[in-house]
């Protein structure tokens, strides 16, 4: 029980604190963080520019509602604050997963990083998408199915702060790191919500 609490509070922890991350690149340095490993030209463009503050402004915004949503005090105290949240949440996932698949195509690293992230933008939409289908069907089941693989996709942004530092330490190099995290910030994170699926009896048809 302790344990539970105690990763229930280390999972909402992290997901504020990472959305609220985003915040750095209003305060910081201009090229600060992610920006220092893209090329001026990639800098200089306006809609690039537009998708990527799009893409971690309201991704900020879908971690920081989102983990919420898990909560079972706040659904059963105060079932009209779940769902603004939820809508909060599934518009802030179409604007960033839509602005992730653009910026993708131009992920630092070439094919291997634009497929990984390419990929995890897809997964998060549809997955997203899905659960907001499913509750206004009124199939709580597939609902909640959904969100678990849908904030395990949104949860990529936490894990890659986690991986990237790890594997730049490990392998010496940045790139072959950032690579490597286009599959690994949200792979192990989607198999992880399988199994969280799969044990609470949940059926996706």
């Amino acid at each position: 029980m302790i344990g539970n609490k105690i990763a229930w509070f280390v999972f909402a922890l992290l997901a504020i604190m990472v959305g609220l991350y985003p915040l750095m690149y209003v305060f910081a340095a201009e090229h600060s963080g992610l920006l220092q490993s893209k090329t001026p030209e990639l800098l200089a463009s306006q809609i690039w520019n537009f998708a990527f503050y799009g893409h971690i402004g309201f991704g900020g915004i879908a971690l920081l509602t989102g983990w919420s949503q898990f909560s079972k005090k706040i659904r059963a105290k105060n079932l009209g604050l779940h769902r603004n949240l939820g809508k909060i949440y599934v518009l802030a996932v179409l604007i960033s997963g839509v602005c992730s698949i653009y910026i993708g195509f131009f992920a630092t690293g070439g094919i291997v990083s634009a497929v990984g992230f390419i990929s995890l933008g897809v997964i998060w939409l549809y997955t997203t998408l899905m659960a907001y289908k499913a509750i206004r069907s009124k199939d709580l089941q597939l609902h909640q199915g959904m969100m678990i693989y849908s904030y395990a996709a949104c949860f990529a942004a936490v894990t890659l702060r986690i991986w990237l530092p790890l594997l730049t330490i490990a392998f010496g190099e940045f790139l072959v790191a950032y690579k490597m995290v286009a599959w690994l910030c949200w792979v192990p994170n989607m198999i992880f919500a399988y199994f969280w699926v799969k044990k609470k009896g949940i059926i996706l048809v």
